[in-house]
Order: C-alpha cells, then sequence, then structure tokens
C-alpha cells in the first residue's frame, strides 16, 4: 500500500473516534430529553424554588469568580516570571483544587472551619458551614486553582522581553505589567474568568458537603438538581440540567469567539 492510502486509513481512523465521541454525547442529550419531556423552562424558572436557586448560584458564582481573578492573577503572574526554590512543591500544591474530588475539599472545608479557629474567624467575619456565604467560599476554593493554571499558561505565552523593553524606557515593574502585560493578556484572563464562572455555577461537591442543600435557603443549581431527583421531580431536574448545559455551551461558544476559533491555553 502506497504512502497515501496508508494516510487515508489513517485519518478515517481518526475521524471515527470522533464521531464515536460526538455521537455518545448527543446520543446522553438527545435521549434524555425525548425520554423525559420536562415541562416548559420558562414556566419552572419563573417558580420560586428554581429562580431562588439561579439567583444564589449566579451571584455566589460571579462574587467567587471575581475573588479568584483578584488572586489568581498576580499569582499566577509570579510563578510564570520567577524561578525559586520549592516552586514545583507550590505548584503542585495550587493544582490540588483541580485534580482532587471537590467533596474531598469540602470535607477538608467543614473540618476547618468547625475548629475552634474557624469558628472564631466565622464569628469576626461572616458565618461558613451551613450559610449562604459558604457556598462562595467552596466555589471559591474549587476555581482559584483552575485559574492559576490557565492564566500561568497564558501569562507564560508573552515574552518578558516585552517588560524589559518597557523598564528600559522608564516603566516601573508595575507599569510594565499594566501597560504592557495585561493588555496583552486580557483575552486569556477574560477567558480564565468565563471558564472559572461556569465551573463555579456547576459546582456542587464541596458546596453541599460545606453548606448542606435546604431548599430555598442554600440552594445551587446543581443542589436543585440533586433535591429534585432525591424528590423524584424529574421535570424540574432536567430543566436545572439543562440550564447548566446551556450555560456551559455559552461560556465555550464566547471563549471561541475572543480566540478567533484558536486555543488560549
Amino acid at each position: 500500500m502506497n504512502i497515501a492510502g496508508k494516510k487515508s486509513i489513517f485519518y478515517i481512523l481518526v475521524a471515527f473516534t470522533l464521531v464515536l465521541l460526538v455521537g455518545f454525547y448527543l446520543i446522553l442529550l438527545c435521549y434524555t430529553y425525548v425520554r423525559y419531556n420536562p415541562t416548559s423552562l420558562l414556566t419552572l424558572v419563573r417558580t420560586p424554588a428554581v429562580s431562588h436557586a439561579i439567583m444564589v448560584s449566579v451571584i455566589s458564582a460571579t462574587i467567587a469568580t471575581v475573588l479568584a481573578l483578584f488572586f489568581s492573577v498576580p499569582a499566577s503572574y509570579f510563578l510564570s516570571r520567577n524561578e525559586f526554590f520549592g516552586k514545583v512543591f507550590i505548584d503542585a500544591l495550587l493544582d490540588i483544587p483541580v485534580f482532587v474530588s471537590p467533596v474531598a475539599l469540602g470535607a477538608l472545608l467543614l473540618v476547618l472551619f468547625s475548629s475552634p479557629v474557624g469558628i472564631r474567624v466565622q464569628g469576626f467575619l461572616f458565618p461558613v458551614v451551613f450559610a449562604l456565604p459558604g457556598i462562595i467560599v467552596a466555589q471559591f476554593t474549587v476555581v482559584t486553582g483552575l485559574s492559576i493554571r490557565l492564566l500561568k499558561a497564558t501569562f507564560d505565552q508573552i515574552p518578558s522581553r516585552y517588560e524589559e523593553v518597557a523598564r528600559t524606557l522608564g516603566c516601573s515593574p508595575f507599569q510594565s505589567f499594566c501597560k504592557v502585560t495585561l493588555p496583552l493578556s486580557k483575552n486569556g484572563i477574560l477567558a480564565a474568568g468565563i471558564i472559572a464562572w461556569a465551573r463555579a455555577i456547576g459546582e456542587f461537591g464541596a458546596t453541599i458537603t460545606l453548606v448542606g442543600a435546604a431548599e430555598m435557603k442554600t440552594e445551587t443549581i446543581p443542589t436543585a438538581v440533586y433535591l429534585s431527583f432525591a424528590s423524584a421531580d424529574v421535570d424540574r431536574a432536567l430543566t436545572m440540567v439543562a440550564i447548566l448545559i446551556l450555560t456551559a455551551l455559552s461560556g465555550l461558544v464566547i471563549i471561541r469567539m475572543i480566540s478567533g476559533g484558536k486555543v488560549l491555553f
């Protein structure tokens, strides 16, 4: 067989794996919503329980994402631009929220804030365990490691010589960061924010472990899915799942529009 024939067989096999994966996800989505036809999305969204879960999820995820970016931008920039003793360990430590189960992170948070020190912190600041602020804490814990990883990859792609040139022209390190690095990394920061926000919206394990699943109190969209299936309300559960899917797809489409179809990270 000639080279062209071998190449065509290779591409057919590669394309076949793609078709299998796409087909699997399409069947997963299509069969579910054909087998169980939930009531109108708009009708269920207007119900107090669903609207409350959406409101809590959107507000908490937005606050958690802003806080995550506030800490992640300088932290990831420092990691990208400096070599120091223990960097490998710190880099691995910051990846724990990405690779460790959210339930495990929630258990660690619960133990921390249930300790004498944690109770004092809650008394001085705000309640965390089984309270609404705990949702933000759980989401922040989960998405910060992810945002650092994405932002570090963004800063790694920006040559440091641009900042060095800015400094030779009289800019301080802070000015070169603000005037050179930040404008060049704005798409990456925006994409990291969208991914972190979508991940925070879908966060369940750490949230339910730390704050529980109290309906109309600490109920987020994923928690509403859990409670709906627990009460055999399949229509409501699938409606909430549809909201999560639409949120994820919207975020991915926006990211691809920002990157012009290119992979940012």
